[in-house]
């Protein structure tokens, strides 16, 4: 993270910080955010909320029921540079078909080339695998490249066994 910025707020749970995100983002002019087809249905609803568009971009194909790489990584190439990307770290809701390490590497990748900023959704951090550390690679990975903005919205709520609590955070990476 040479160079950037770790800003994080404690939130009202993982959705909490997602809605926060979100209108922090539309406050600075940013209006649409590509979600993978599917997502969870929720995240629809918050953009909406937040009086943002939603476009899509591929990600699972139900015919061999594994990621659609090729497509997602041609969809964002499409997309006009510095759009925000919503990505599910691990444990996508609602396939459940996670991008390996490897794969994880091109979609950083093409998100840098591009100049899009990364929006992670962790809501399964330790769920998705057993390990925190794993289920977080992703974020590690994006954050590690050092050129990269992006915000994490994070739920402790259902990992943590603090569910009636609703507790999560807002990290935002950005450059100083």
């Amino acid at each position: 993270m040479a160079g950037q910025s770790l800003m994080s707020l404690q939130t009202c749970g993982g959705t909490g910080a997602l809605r926060l995100g979100f209108g922090l983002l539309r406050a600075a002019c940013r209006t649409t955010v590509l979600v993978p087809d599917p997502t969870w249905a929720s995240h629809e609803f918050i953009l909406a909320t937040e009086g943002m568009s939603v476009q899509t971009y591929r990600y699972f194909d139900g015919q061999s029921c594994r990621l659609d790489l090729a497509g997602m990584c041609e969809d964002l190439q499409n997309a006009p540079e510095g759009s925000v990307v919503l990505l599910h770290a691990s444990g996508h809701n609602p396939t459940g078909c996670d991008p390996s390490h490897e794969q994880w590497r091109t979609i950083c990748d093409t998100i840098e080339q591009r100049e899009h900023f990364a929006f992670f959704d962790l809501a399964y951090q330790g769920l998705t695998s057993g390990d925190f550390d794993a289920d977080a690679w992703s974020v590690r990975h994006f954050a590690r490249r050092g050129t990269l903005e992006m915000a994490v919205a994070q739920s402790f709520s259902k990992n943590m066994g603090l569910y009636s609590e609703r507790v999560g955070t807002l990290s935002i990476v950005c450059s100083d």
